[in-house]
């Protein structure tokens, strides 16, 4: 055989075998579709950026009280922000949904996992970002 054209199979089979590893660590790093995204950790001006207020939502409770309730929710990004903002009725109707079983009990003593349930379920619904942190800003229970 040709040395030359030896020369240029082992060549061409190199570059080959490098181009399919680089391949195959790309695909494997890939995340898949219904993985979430590594969260980001935001600076307190782009929390302030990223956030949205919700309007007071009120409802009654299991045990006959109401309550009167403001989140502030804060996206991961400004497209994430601007869904939360067109995504504000489902936001209510998710804490509604969350609240029918709680009594002033819970509203009292478990806040944070009425967050967490509230963070959990609106990143259900996001197709734009996610929402990294769900704050009760204002409460009144009567």
């Amino acid at each position: 055989m040709n040395p030359k054209l030896l020369k240029a199979m082992v060549i061409v089979l190199i570059i080959i075998t490098i181009l399919g590893i680089v391949a195959l660590v790309y695909v494997l790093n890939m995340p898949k579709d219904g993985e979430a995204k590594e969260p980001k950790d935001l600076s307190i001006d782009e929390m302030i950026e990223y956030s949205v207020t919700t309007a007071e939502m009120q409802t009654d409770l299991a045990d006959g009280s109401f309550v009167q309730i403001q989140f502030q929710i804060v996206a991961d990004s400004k497209k994430g922000k601007e869904e939360i903002t067109k995504r504000e009725f489902q936001v209510k109707n998710l804490f509604i949904k969350e609240s029918v079983e709680l009594t002033e009990k819970d509203f009292k003593t478990g806040i944070s996992e009425l967050e967490n349930k509230m963070k959990t379920g609106i990143n259900g619904l996001m197709e734009e970002g996610n929402i990294t942190d769900v704050y009760i800003i204002s409460k009144i229970i009567q």
